[in-house]
């Protein structure tokens, strides 16, 4: 949950893994997933590092309870997920290799 603030002054807290998308328009409007609106006082670039901060608390705190290194890279691995349930971006791929690998 990271905590912004309404066009009107009034504060809010928002569960940040319901935004959709973020404009300035020049407010900052953002679009939930549910199509709600909502219009801050914080520009785009304060929503994200708070949205980036919270996941990094969260990240933390999965990370102190991680017993072995294998099961902290899948948690790791499963905050990229996309909505379809894949993991992130594939990999660059580099220049073609040839037949031994090389």
């Amino acid at each position: 949950m990271i905590e912004l603030t309404r066009l009107n002054g009034n504060p809010m807290v928002l569960n940040s893994d319901l935004i959709k998308t973020a404009e300035a328009s020049p407010d900052t409007m953002l679009t939930l997933v549910n199509g709600e609106k909502l219009i801050v006082r914080e520009d785009i670039a304060e929503v994200i590092e708070r949205v980036l901060a919270y996941r990094a608390r969260l990240l933390a705190v999965v990370a102190r309870r991680m017993t072995h290194f294998a099961d902290l890279e899948r948690a790791v691995a499963l905050t990229s997920l996309d909505a379809e349930g894949r993991a992130g971006p594939p990999p660059k791929s580099g220049p073609p290799k040839g037949p031994n690998g090389s």
